[in-house]
């Protein structure tokens, strides 16, 4: 099936002698859109094989751009071969919705769910390649049903360093990339030879690369992305994992040390690690036919029959004081909220109730929504937060290990308080919460210890001063929703502005303006016109209407104003993106 590819004499390292417009003699794939919650998620699908395998790209993308790549097209169309392929851009880069600065794992890995629903995969083999690996990873534990396999490339566990995982950048080092990305954004001052020193004298190969980045993130979006990764621990997860599990590597791989590699191998049972020599950090670059052969060699061995009796759960308990004449309107309220956030109430006592979600943004989210919603009503709750493993069906009922693991969380919790387990505030970065140490726990049964904090509205803020600034953040989800809603119901109205938004969100502009400022980093108007041009840009790729056509469609009135909006907010003219999206590449 590859051997067209490995008996070919063409060097790895050819140099880059196609433009973005001239390469290759097959049309890209169509880039096509689905909804993940209100967020447009681009991805595309090709290939003739029967499985069906999602890339997860790493740190920024975007699928248009991969296409302007021979050594990553050879590698796409081998793949091709053997599976149906589908890539994705992360929701905040590349052809997906850019609206929203901060993003956690948790929505990443619903992106994942969401492509894969768009297309009708059931299951498929999750491919990560470095900081996708991690949101690979979290799926595979999550969705191990949905899952046939995880593969990675280049996978870490954490971006910062600590005594158990000495091989992560200091925050000194972190901050030398924070720095680089400030003033030198998708340039040469990136040291983007270090991705692939393989590569680092073919010039035109390393300006295709400071084009990708560039084409996929902002400088404040890549700033964003890169502190939020900063903050990413997928440790206490790993031997969640029990999906067949394929890492790989370069042994002298720059950005991601291999011990990282060697680490997260020990921790997920039966997982295979193969080393390849080189460092490059690129999977496209350096010994592709080794990785190929590989991936090929791993799949040819699966079985894809596994059935899997455990998977993770986000449990949320919380112990309520409730008076008689209120119990009613409290549970209709809870059941409500819970889902809201697609959770499950598996159990409402008369001082207690437990619910389970796919993942810990939900479940925290729910959890403030909760407390804001019940201190409304006089009723105090104390709430505890913990991710785990557990048998499939505990989204029906729990253990009696899980009950008694949950009642001694509970137990160091008081009123209008909610504590969080350190596996749940690791998954939680890019969720604009603080969290503040709390205390340190026993657990008898595993003879080890628990780390537990508490959710605070800033830094330091201890229980007696966590009021309503701790609820902002599902407030601000549930706002953000009500905006885009709105500013897609009146996509064509040229006369759509900030003041008939307010109305219809029921807030004063002085609100709006500032809560949307502190959500998406976008004052009204910016957000307005950046859904709109998301919006074009998805028209564009349909090749339906002409330009003057999207522009009046997407509440632009003046194609010459469209223009301008359109190349300041991408890079490029509208013209300049049709002639690109219907070349044959």
């Amino acid at each position: 099936m590859l051997s067209s590819f490995f008996d070919s004499n063409t060097s790895e390292a050819q140099s880059y002698n196609h433009t973005y417009s001239e390469f290759g003699s097959s049309r890209k794939p169509a880039t096509q859109y689905t909804k993940s919650g209100r967020i447009n998620i681009a991805y595309q699908v090709f290939g003739t094989g029967s499985v069906d395998l999602v890339y997860i790209p790493g740190w920024v993308s975007n699928i248009d751009w991969m296409w302007a790549c021979p050594e990553l097209v050879n590698f796409l169309t081998e793949l091709g071969k053997m599976y149906r392929v589908v890539l994705f851009d992360k929701r905040g880069t590349g052809l997906s919705d850019r609206v929203v600065e901060l993003s956690t794992l948790e929505e990443r890995m619903d992106d994942i769910r969401a492509v894969m629903d768009a297309i009708g995969s059931e299951k498929a083999v999750l491919f990560g390649h470095s900081e996708g690996g991690s949101v690979s990873a979290l799926f595979a534990a999550t969705y191990p049903q949905r899952t046939l396999a995880l593969i990675t490339f280049g996978v870490f566990a954490k971006r910062r360093y600590a005594p158990e995982y000495p091989w992560a950048p200091t925050d000194e080092e972190r901050q030398k990339v924070y720095d680089m990305i400030e003033t030198s954004w998708g340039s040469g001052g990136m040291y983007l030879d270090s991705l692939a020193p393989s590569r680092a004298n073919d010039m035109a190969f390393m300006e295709w690369l400071a084009n990708y980045f560039r084409s996929g993130a902002s400088p404040s979006a890549a700033m964003v992305l890169t502190k939020m990764n900063t903050d990413v621990d997928i440790i206490d997860i790993l031997d969640s994992i029990k999906v067949p599990t394929l890492l790989m590597q370069r042994t002298h791989d720059i950005d991601v040390k291999i011990e990282e590699g060697r680490f997260i191998a020990n921790r997920i049972k039966g997982a295979k690690l193969v080393e390849f020599e080189g460092n490059d950090h690129l999977f496209w670059a350096g010994n592709t036919r080794e990785i190929l052969r590989e991936m090929y060699t791993f799949m040819g061995e699966l079985n894809t029959g596994l059935n899997y009796e455990e998977r993770l759960f986000t449990i949320v308990a919380a112990h309520y004081s409730c008076p008689p004449d209120l119990k009613t309107q409290m549970e209709s309220a809870i059941s409500q909220i819970v889902s809201r956030y697609r959770g499950n109430i598996i159990d409402f006592g008369e001082e207690a109730f437990v619910a389970t979600f796919d993942g810990p943004s939900k479940g925290t989210h729910c959890s403030l929504a909760i407390m804001e919603a019940m201190r409304g009503i006089g009723v105090k709750l104390a709430i505890g937060i913990h991710i785990k493993e557990a048998a499939v069906n505990e989204a029906l009922f729990l253990s009696g290990k899980t009950q008694s693991f949950i009642e001694l969380v509970l137990q160091q919790a008081l009123p209008n308080q909610i504590l969080i387990t350190q596996a749940v505030k690791f998954l939680l970065s890019g969720a604009g919460l603080h969290f503040a140490p709390y205390k340190t726990i026993h657990r008898n049964d595993l003879q080890d210890q628990l780390s537990l904090y508490m959710i605070t509205d800033q830094p330091g803020i201890r229980n007696s001063q966590v009021q309503k600034q701790t609820q902002v953040n599902a407030q601000n989800e549930s706002l953000l929703e009500d905006v885009l809603e709105t500013i897609d119901t009146h996509l064509s109205n040229e006369q759509f502005g900030v003041e008939m938004l307010c109305r219809e969100v029921g807030i004063s502009e002085r609100q709006l303006q500032r809560k949307l400022k502190a959500i998406t980093n976008k004052s009204p108007n910016q957000l307005i016109s950046s859904v709109r041009l998301h919006r074009a840009k998805e028209l564009m790729m349909l090749h339906e209407d002409n330009i003057a056509e999207i522009a009046y469609k997407t509440g632009f009135s003046n194609p010459s104003y469209f223009s301008k909006c359109f190349k300041k907010e991408f890079g490029m003219c509208p013209s300049e993106l049709q002639d690109t999206s219907e070349v044959a590449f």
